[in-house]
């Protein structure tokens, strides 16, 4: 079904507000897959915060034509779903976590920060770990010198208090 003038435009604008919003752009190819599954991957998505759209290459083109993702615009080919996340990350996790269990979804590329990315580029962003485990590992990395530090002078007490108990123990048995 066709869509009219004003619904295009209104399909442009959607996508325009979305591209402009997104860190990041993956494209994925969805030919065969079942609407279960669909529906499988638009639930994970819209739970990741990652919002999933199929729609006509023109349109998409048009759409993101004068923003980051305009570097991809002649990979914009064939059935493809398009997923734009705010958090540089989600998209591409969602994507390859999906695909990694049905191959009838293949990852054709993406975009992040006015960059394009091929397939492998794509399969690298998502595993990358999530921002909260990023975020732990750098403050355990900002403690450890800390706490390193704060064992060794408990030691040096520990050992000092002993040396010093053990002479005031010798003078009381003399």
């Amino acid at each position: 079904m066709s869509l009219n003038r004003s619904e295009k435009e209104a399909v442009i604008n959607d996508v325009t507000s979305l591209a402009a919003k997104a860190q990041t752009l993956v494209m994925a190819e969805y030919r065969g897959i079942t609407v279960a599954d669909m529906t499988k991957l638009r639930s994970s998505a819209r739970s990741n915060g990652v919002t999933l759209s199929v729609l006509k290459n023109t349109l998409a083109r048009r759409a993101v034509a004068g923003s980051a993702f305009e570097v991809v615009s002649d990979q914009m080919t064939g059935p493809l779903i398009y997923g734009f996340s705010v958090d540089a990350v989600a998209a591409a996790k969602v994507v390859a976590d999906f695909a990694k269990t049905n191959d009838k979804l293949v990852i054709r590329g993406g975009a992040l920060s006015g960059k394009a990315l091929d397939v492998n580029g794509v399969k690298q962003l998502a595993s990358i770990p999530p921002k909260e485990v990023l975020l732990a590992q750098l403050l355990g990395l900002m403690q450890s010198p800390i706490s390193r530090t704060a064992r060794v002078l408990a030691a040096l007490a520990e050992k000092r208090g002993e040396g010093q108990a053990a002479p005031a123990a010798e003078a009381a048995a003399a």
